[in-house]
């Protein structure tokens, strides 16, 4: 059966960095698309960053370009969510999700894999 497991989330202070892992069981991460969304209580989900298939290229949100950095290991069938100066606007149940979409998307409706997610806590 097909799924991410997430991990990597925690409380941290303002100004500190968190590495958020997704790992993919059941199929292979280097066919898809990957990204990143998050959901803060009351809001929408948004997309974070996202990386294509092959990793040739990658998006950010302009909330945290600059911060954020997404990664891929095809070894490992893991993609990472690097995230520096976090802030408390940053806190977030954090999600990965995959497409077959050739191209980088936060389309909701082209998601065919969404982990469940992962609780960042951004607060002093």
């Amino acid at each position: 059966q097909a799924q991410f497991v997430e991990s990597g989330g925690g409380l941290v202070q303002p100004g500190g960095s968190l590495r958020l892992s997704c790992a993919a069981s059941g199929f292979t991460l280097d066919y898809y698309t990957i990204s990143w969304f998050r959901q803060a209580p009351g809001k929408e989900r948004e997309g974070v960053s996202c990386i294509s298939r092959l990793g040739e290229s990658a998006i950010t949100a302009d909330s945290v370009k600059g911060r954020f950095t997404i990664s891929r290991d095809s070894a490992k069938n893991t993609v990472y969510l690097q995230m520096n100066s976090l802030k408390p606007d940053d806190t977030a149940v954090y999600y990965c999700a995959a497409t077959r979409w050739r191209a980088c998307t936060f389309a909701h409706s082209l998601i065919d894999y969404w982990g469940k997610g992962t609780l960042v806590t951004v607060s002093s």
